[in-house]
Formats: C-alpha cells, structure tokens, sequence
C-alpha cells in the first residue's frame, strides 16, 4: 500500500487529497492543527478508517514536528504532500500597510514548514519506493507572472517556497527523491472565495495526475495543476 503524509487537510485541497488517495486505497497520514475541530476530516475517517490516520499538526511548530517524526520512525512515506498555507487579509491592504507581523507568519508557515518536513521526514521518504516531495505554491509566486503587484505577503511566501522546493529537487536528486512544485488552480474554497474558477476535486484530480507521471527527471520543475510548466 502506498503511502502518504498531507498537511493542512481539515478543509479544501488539503481535504480532497485526502479523500481521493483513500478512496484509491492509498494508507493517508492526514495532519492538522485541531483534529477534534476537523469534522468532515473525521468524517471521512470513519468511511475510510483503514486507509486514513488523524494526527494533530501545527507545521508553524517545528517541536510538534520533530515529536511527529519520532512517532512515525517505522513508516514509509512514498509522498510527502507540503499542503499547508496562508493568504493572510491583512495582504489585501497592499503598499504603505504591510501587515508586517503577518508577513512573518506567513514566511513560517508557507515557506519555512515544508523545508522543515522534508528535513524531519527525510529517513522516511528515502526509504520509500515513490520518493517524492510535493510543495503546493501558486503562481502568484512566479516572478514572470507577476503583472498586477500588490500581495506583497503571500507572493513573497510562495517565489521563496518556489526556491525552496528548487533547492531541494538539486540537494536531494542523489538519494533518488523528487521534489516538485505544484499550482493547485484558482480554486473554490476558503482561500480562494466563491469566485474561483473550479472545484477542489478538479484541481486535486489534476495535481494527481501530474503526480502520478513524475520521475526523478523531473525535479525542480513547477507545475500548474493541467499540467502545464510555469515560468519562474
């Protein structure tokens, strides 16, 4: 049975990863920050119980990391799914109100927690058979895209994470793992408003896809969810 770890699943694309790799019988260590608070992800436990494990998470807490690591030293982890992220409002408010607090935190949790994932699950994924790490990021983060400014806070968080995930595709290629870096879509969920163009099960059904079609050929590389590479 294959294996992975997903961050952030309480809700939306984290959610909707978890429910598709159960219901394609993978085994789901699904981490969030208050699991008694996360009902359709206990919900979705109880239809899937032997394919769906809870664990409760802060990736802003790198204690609560390093204790989760030590728990899981006997597992495998064929897919390390960085999934976690914040769009802090307070980014709405553009040049000259720079929430610069939340700048911080959106560094943490954005750019810092899934270096540090890789760095505490690293043992586990090496002794995989898939290999692979997945950074959700967005365009937003894409320098080339960037035509309209503003966003200061979350743009800065994922071009960083972007270069992250590039580094560790180049530091991590001899061990045989692949990193790559995944746009999930403008997709409809909490973050994303009511606006988005499309669902979570699209946006995650492409990011599977995609998913299921890397090789070590292609780490480093920055994919939307349809598949198509984004400039950097």
């Amino acid at each position: 049975m294959a294996t992975t770890l997903i961050t952030g699943t309480n809700r939306g694309i984290g959610l909707e990863f978890v429910r598709q790799y159960a219901q394609d019988g993978w085994y789901v260590m699904a981490c969030c920050r208050q699991p008694e608070k996360a009902e359709n992800l206990s919900r979705l436990t109880a239809q899937y119980p032997d394919h769906i494990r809870i664990y409760a998470l802060d990736v802003a807490d790198h204690q609560q990391i390093d204790q989760l690591t030590r728990s899981l030293t006997s597992e495998t982890i064929d897919l390390l799914i960085n999934n976690a992220g914040i769009y802090p409002p307070s980014d709405d408010g553009g040049f000259g109100s720079i929430d610069y607090a939340a700048w911080i935190q959106a560094m943490q949790i954005n750019t810092m927690a899934p270096l540090k994932m890789a760095e505490a699950f690293i043992t586990q994924i090496s002794s995989s058979n898939l290999k692979t790490i997945a950074t959700i990021t967005s365009k937003m983060g894409s320098i080339a895209d960037n035509q309209r400014g503003g966003s200061y806070i979350y743009r800065s968080s994922k071009a960083a994470v972007n270069m992250v995930a590039r580094s560790l595709a180049i530091d991590l290629k001899p061990r045989g793992i692949t990193s790559v870096l995944l746009h999930p879509g403008w997709v409809k969920t909490d973050m994303g408003g009511r606006d988005a163009l499309i669902s979570t099960e699209q946006s995650v059904t492409g990011m599977r896809r995609i998913l299921s079609g890397v090789a070590l050929a292609d780490t480093g590389k920055f994919f939307a969810y349809d598949g198509q590479l984004i400039p950097w």
